[in-house]
């Protein structure tokens, strides 16, 4: 199982990083089992708005609906879990390492105040990684 940040999505669907290919491919194969809830949608469709966002979207293949499709397709949705007893820098990834606590799950992030917390994290049974350390 699987916990993909929402840096991780837009790299995937709007910036197109080469970088995350092999987390495309994984995902389009079926090769992993991707958790998400209701906010974590929230939250990208919100970003998705973004001025910087929507502006590179409008350049590109897709556009946000298309993205929020991908995430429709490719993501298992679960009931928001309860805190997992440890504290993120920033609230808003707080809702990442809950789910990934809960379910055991690898977090896949590049969020500094998630990748700092990867000890802490092991501890609690969750591989936390930026996607340039993706290997499936």
């Amino acid at each position: 199982m699987i916990v993909l940040d929402t840096n991780i999505l837009l790299d995937l669907w709007v910036f197109r990083d080469p970088a995350v290919r092999p987390l495309e491919q994984a995902l389009q194969a079926s090769r992993l089992h991707w958790l998400a809830t209701p906010a974590m949608r929230d939250e990208l469709a919100r970003v998705l708005s973004y001025p910087n966002i929507a502006a590179r979207l409008a350049t590109g293949p897709g556009d946000a609906a298309g993205v929020l499709q991908a995430f429709d397709r490719h993501a298992q949705m679960v009931d928001a879990v309860a805190p997992a007893g440890i504290t993120c820098a920033d609230p808003d990834d707080q809702k990442f390492i809950d789910l990934a606590v809960q379910h055991q799950a690898w977090l896949l992030s590049k969020d500094n105040a998630i990748l700092i917390m990867r000890k802490q994290l092991l501890t609690l049974g969750v591989k936390a990684q930026c996607a340039t350390e993706f290997i499936v």
